[in-house]
């Protein structure tokens, strides 16, 4: 494992404590997408399938364990704690995601490494993740105001992915024949999306102001 993967790693970690340490202490889940905690659910959900028949290291299983379990318990905690589930704000979250599910469950039977469930599985994963993130941007345009921890949570995500494209990077120039392509495209695609917010995030920062979005 290389330095920029462990970056990108701890950067997705720290996304999630992030939002979790939101929720849990101060008890409310204002201006988080409930669509998109559901559909980052799905991804870990059909990604990790192998969880229980393969074993590739303690790391892996323990990151897979904590993304699933953390992923879930967001979902649940937004849907049916007595108090968080009151901040949820249903009316600004109108994205409507279940449109996401079927063209990349169609891309994923189309395009794919190999044409088993498992990999059909996976490859659906990967082209919902670089778009999952779309119902929670939307929301953020919609109420404009965005407190620290919620745009923290957006910028970690951005981190991870962004630091995953220089792993990618790196092994491309270290290992041989590392190649793919799917995880490519889908990952340069779903950190594009994040670079509106990147730059409005750049521009409150440098200017000590609070970060608001365009409507």
């Amino acid at each position: 494992m290389n330095i920029f993967r462990l970056a990108g790693d701890m950067m997705h970690l720290a996304s999630v404590l992030v939002l979790l340490l939101k929720i849990h202490t101060i008890k409310s889940c204002a201006g988080v997408s409930l669509k998109t905690q559901e559909l980052y659910a799905l991804v870990f959900a059909t990604r990790y399938l192998d969880i229980f028949v393969s074993f590739y290291s303690v790391y892996n299983t323990l990151m897979k364990l904590i993304f699933l379990g953390s992923s879930f318990s967001i979902v649940w905690y937004i849907r049916h704690h007595r108090i968080v589930r009151r901040s949820y704000d249903k009316s600004q979250d109108t994205f409507r995601h279940h449109f996401l599910l079927l063209p990349c469950l169609l891309l994923a039977l189309v395009i794919n490494e190999k044409f088993t469930f498992r990999e059909v599985m996976w490859a659906f994963s990967i082209y919902l993740e670089a778009v999952a993130i779309l119902p929670q941007l939307v929301l953020l345009q919609r109420t404009r105001n965005i407190d620290n921890l919620t745009g923290q949570y957006v910028v970690l995500l951005g981190a991870y992915r962004a630091l995953y494209i220089l792993n990618w990077i790196y092994r491309y120039f270290t290992e041989e024949g590392f190649v793919h392509w799917i995880t490519w495209i889908a990952g340069i695609i779903q950190t594009l999306l994040y670079a509106d917010f990147f730059y409005y995030y750049f521009q409150s920062w440098k200017n000590n102001v609070k970060l608001q979005l365009p409507a």
